[in-house]
């Protein structure tokens, strides 16, 4: 990579474009490309190559999704799972077209089958059954590596998937209902400590183990992977789509994630779970031990991590 290279970053205004562009810029790169979804819409692929007629994309990352957490996948599952193959598809028809140097790929690790031998590998996907709550996400996202797996197969285009474990950080979505874990659990204890309420009422029972992952750690991954030379892929992945799994290999459960976060907003109040709300998954934690092979490791602990984000919403 040059730093004169034209790097496309789709979704640079969420969660995880927003710090690979905050990236990209700090280590000096110039010609960043996004695009105002207000202006247009990633699911017309007609629209996207107007845009991109008379310009050139070098490098492109795949960060615009359609994501929440386990209230909002699994009651508007139509939409998640429209919404991520129509994006997926236009922006792979674009690295086609333009024969885009190395695209970026990200999924997740909600792919991976419910109930997945832990630390979860790379090669458990489809082999078994998905967590209901969210299956329409997941499915979106498989497809996705089957198109990028046939694009890489017929076409030779260089592309990898990288499959982050839960993602949290500065420009997340808060909401308590649509928000996932991390902001939603903030979000809930914050009010709760602003109107003095005894009680912070959160969703399940708590016990799940979880995985965390700082976006600026996974922005140093999608870095990693953009800039490493494809005789390394080829040697790891023997000729096959290289399929990453990006983790901490740190899981917490729910109900001390809570009271870790808890101790940092300062609510003195008790912590409740609703054991009538889903759960999901019990436990996902990713085997990521492709992604050390290729010299990232997580520099962002998980305290600090939390400790950061609700600093800069004070």
């Amino acid at each position: 990579m040059k730093k004169s290279d034209n790097i496309f970053i789709a979704g640079h205004k969420g969660l995880v474009g927003s710090a690979v562009l905050n990236l990209l810029r700090d280590k000096g790169f110039t010609n960043l490309i996004t695009i105002d979804r207000n202006k247009i819409d990633l699911k017309d692929s007609n629209k996207l190559d107007n845009f991109f007629k008379n310009k050139k994309i070098d490098y492109m990352v795949m960060a615009a999704a359609k994501a929440g957490g386990i209230i909002a996948n699994s009651s508007n599952q139509k939409d998640f799972f429209l919404e991520n193959i129509e994006i997926q598809n236009s922006l792979l028809k674009l690295a086609l077209k333009k024969k885009i140097k190395r695209t970026i790929y990200l999924g997740t690790s909600c792919i991976y089958p419910k109930f997945s031998k832990v630390p979860i590998k790379e090669e458990s996907l489809l082999t078994g059954a998905l967590e209901k709550t969210n299956q329409c996400y997941a499915i979106a996202k498989i497809a996705g590596i089957k198109l990028c797996e046939a694009l890489f197969e017929d076409y030779n285009l260089d592309i990898v998937c990288l499959m982050p474990t839960n993602v949290y950080g500065d420009n997340d979505n808060f909401n308590k209902i649509t928000g996932h874990v991390i902001p939603a659990i903030i979000s809930k204890i914050e009010e709760a400590k602003k109107n003095n309420k005894k009680i912070a009422k959160l969703l399940g029972t708590g016990k799940p183990l979880r995985e965390f992952i700082h976006t600026d750690d996974l922005a140093e991954s999608i870095f990693k992977c953009l800039a490493v030379n494809k005789k390394v892929f080829k040697r790891k992945h023997k000729l096959k789509l290289p399929i990453i799994n990006v983790g901490t290999n740190e899981e917490i459960s729910i109900k001390n994630l809570s009271r870790l976060i808890a101790k940092l907003v300062k609510y003195n109040g008790k912590i409740e779970f609703d054991h009538k709300s889903p759960d999901g998954t019990y436990r996902k934690g990713l085997n990521s031990s492709k992604i050390r092979y290729l010299g990232w490791k997580p520099k962002i602990k998980l305290e600090d991590g939390l400790k950061k984000v609700i600093e800069k919403r004070i």
